[in-house]
This record gives C-alpha cells, sequence and structure tokens, in this order.
C-alpha cells in the first residue's frame, strides 16, 4: 500500500490578518470537495488565483480519518473511485482487513498530490457572508474572497442526539456513532444502541458479540432481500431529490430504501440481537423507560441517529427555508435556488459517494457558467 507524501498538507499557511481573492471556494476536502476541485481544474480554472479547497482537519482522508478501528474495507460499503484516479491505484483492495481510516486518507492525499489541488490545512471557516458581488469567508488562517462557493462539509461534524427527559440524571456513558472506537471498551456493561441505520446494525452486531445489548428504534425496521439494484437506487435519490427541490430537509437514503438483509444481518437474528424495542419515553439515572412502565437497565447508551448537515457557517447568507430546508435547483440538485452562486454538494440527493462525484461535476460546470467563466 502506497503512502505518498502529501504537499498540500504542508502548504504555508496565510496570515491571520491576510485576505486573499479568487474566483471559487471550496469548502471541504472530502469526496464531495475533492470531486468538485477535480473538475475546476479539469475545466481550466488555475488553481489559487482561480480556485483554493479550505479544510479543517489536519490531514487528508475527511471524516474517514475519524472513522472506527474495526471498519475495514471488507466492512464498509463501498469506496468508490474519485474522478481520474482509481482507488485500487494506491490501497491494494484485496487487502481486505486494512481499516478504512487509514486506507481511504492515503488514497484521498494521493489524489490531492496527483492533481496538485490548492488544499489549504487546517483552515477553520467560521463564517460566510455576502459582500456585494462577492462572498467573504472569515476562518481562523486569514479571509478569502472569492465569486462562487462550493460547499461540502458534509455531516460528520454535526452529529445529531435526540432531546429525551431525564438525559440529563443518565449516571452512565452516552455516546454517538462518531465517538465509537472497539466494541472492547464496553465488555461487562449493559449498551443500549439507539438507531436503524447502517451504523446501527454495524456496531450492535460488534458490540452484541462482546455484551449484552438492547436495540431500540423509532419505527420498525424494514429488511429488503436480492441485490440493492440501480433501479432502487436511483428511486431513492429521486425521492430525497425531490424534497430538497421543495425546500424540504433531506431524509437519509436508508429511510427510503430499507436495510439489505445481509449474510451478516441474517446471523444477527439467529443470534436474537435483532429483537427491536419501540423508543423509550424518558432516560433515568440508571437505564431508560418506557410509556407502559417497563425498564432496562443500562451503563451505556450509544446513539446511532445520524448526523445534520455542517452549515452553520453559511447561516448569514439566509439560505434556509422555515421548513429548516434549503431549496435546490441546477442539474443534480446542487445549485441553490436563492443564490445560483453558492453550490451544495455532499447535501441531499448527493450525501452518498458516488452521488458526490457526480455532484462535484455538476456544480463545477454549473457554477463557472453563473461567473462567465470560460
Amino acid at each position: 500500500m502506497n503512502n505518498p507524501n502529501n504537499q498540500q498538507a504542508t502548504k504555508p499557511l496565510l496570515e491571520p490578518s491576510a485576505t486573499i481573492k479568487t474566483e471559487i471556494v471550496v469548502i471541504g476536502a472530502g469526496q464531495a470537495g475533492l470531486s468538485a476541485a477535480y473538475q475546476l481544474k479539469r475545466r481550466g480554472l488555475a488553481p489559487h488565483r482561480g480556485f483554493v479547497v479550505l479544510d479543517q482537519a489536519p490531514a487528508p482522508g475527511g471524516a474517514w480519518q475519524d472513522r472506527w478501528e474495526s471498519l475495514t474495507l471488507s466492512s464498509v460499503n463501498r469506496i468508490h473511485d474519485l474522478p481520474g484516479m482509481r482507488f485500487s491505484e494506491v490501497v491494494d483492495p484485496n487487502i481486505a482487513e486494512v481499516a478504512a481510516r487509514v486506507a481511504v486518507p492515503q488514497y484521498f492525499a494521493a489524489y490531492e498530490q496527483r492533481f496538485q489541488l490548492p488544499v489549504y490545512r487546517p483552515v477553520h471557516v467560521a463564517m460566510v457572508c455576502a459582500r456585494g458581488e462577492r462572498f467573504r469567508i472569515e476562518t481562523d488562517r486569514g479571509i478569502w474572497s472569492a465569486r462562487g462557493l462550493i460547499n461540502a462539509t458534509g455531516t460528520w461534524e454535526h452529529p445529531f442526539i435526540p432531546e429525551y427527559p431525564g438525559a440529563e440524571r443518565f449516571q452512565g456513558r452516552q455516546l454517538h456513532t462518531r465517538d465509537y472506537q472497539t466494541a472492547e471498551e464496553f465488555i461487562g456493561q449493559h449498551v443500549l444502541v439507539v438507531g436503524g441505520g447502517i451504523s446501527a446494525i454495524q456496531l450492535l452486531d460488534e458490540i452484541s458479540q462482546v455484551t449484552t445489548t438492547t436495540w431500540v428504534t423509532r419505527r420498525p425496521p424494514e429488511f429488503f432481500t436480492g441485490p440493492f439494484t440501480e433501479e432502487r437506487g436511483r428511486a431513492a435519490v429521486a425521492m430525497v431529490e425531490d424534497r430538497v427541490r421543495r425546500g424540504l430537509p433531506p431524509t437519509s437514503v436508508v429511510s427510503v430504501t430499507g436495510l439489505a438483509l445481509t449474510p451478516a444481518i441474517e446471523a444477527m437474528q439467529a443470534r436474537g440481537v435483532l429483537k427491536r424495542q419501540p423508543m423509550f419515553a424518558e432516560i433515568e439515572a440508571d437505564g431508560v423507560r418506557w410509556a407502559d412502565g417497563s425498564h432496562q437497565r443500562a451503563d451505556v447508551i450509544l446513539w446511532c441517529t445520524g448526523f445534520r448537515n455542517a452549515l452553520d457557517h453559511l447561516a448569514p447568507l439566509m439560505l434556509r427555508e422555515p421548513s429548516g430546508g434549503i431549496t435546490m435547483t441546477g442539474r443534480l440538485a446542487t445549485q441553490v435556488a436563492s443564490n445560483p452562486h453558492v453550490h451544495l454538494v455532499g447535501y441531499g440527493p448527493s450525501a452518498s459517494t458516488i452521488g458526490a462525484n457526480r455532484a462535484g461535476a455538476a456544480a463545477a460546470s454549473e457554477l463557472m457558467a453563473a461567473l462567465g467563466l470560460p
């Protein structure tokens, strides 16, 4: 497996008082951000003067570098190739037990280096506001001024934990998916896993093999058999796209597709792990209680309740509708309807890795056209 020396990670940072003008700023260097950056450069926009990528992580890899230790290439859904460079050119896909948090950052680092993408890091974007016909991007490493914006900040930095009565009284540990590292840390404890998505199932599987668990979901999970066909995938994406085009908050793809009944899930069913319980009514000091009065003792509550798009830095642009969503337009629903010089990739229908690739290309071409760039 290659371990390229990524020069972009050591690029000199700006002085705090500096202001740099460029045509387009891409915020985030995960799958969506790198895809957009590649497309901007391929379409003739010069790095630095034409566009820059601002990434808050200290090294390449996006959210992948923070994933749990046991998530390997064999257990992750799929690593989709970035445009112009195959994953297999950097990482041997036959080494299935390589940790995803090691392999994917190596791939991203090699990608940034091969195409000499102008990634600045670590740069935390605090706020984006309008200044006439330009955007002012305020960061902890200086100020950028741009005519166009491609936001690719994803969701990893914005974990969602629903509010439930009594949460502050719980004397055990409360963690979110992003805090999880290994199942072994829970040996001898009863773990309450909350959530019905793919991550919840994966972590429930691991933890239930070393200790006792209770699985809780808001609504009964739906499993489907057979392959996840292109038709099923397109139908799911279309439903999410319809929501964002109407200004509604996006839903997760799993919420409209259900969960594939894999051999791992069948094994969990055989072990009796998937005896799902409905959501509890309140949290108590030593566990949770349902509306019918039944109680479950717990040492740990693991909230696998998903993420929300990390868009707080865009609040001054007032993009959100009263519904809480953002009305999107454009060929792949990446363009903000109220501000055509802002594109969101990795939002709504482009939240998957393959969707992010297609969205990066659409955002780059549509934004350059809107700005009159060749």
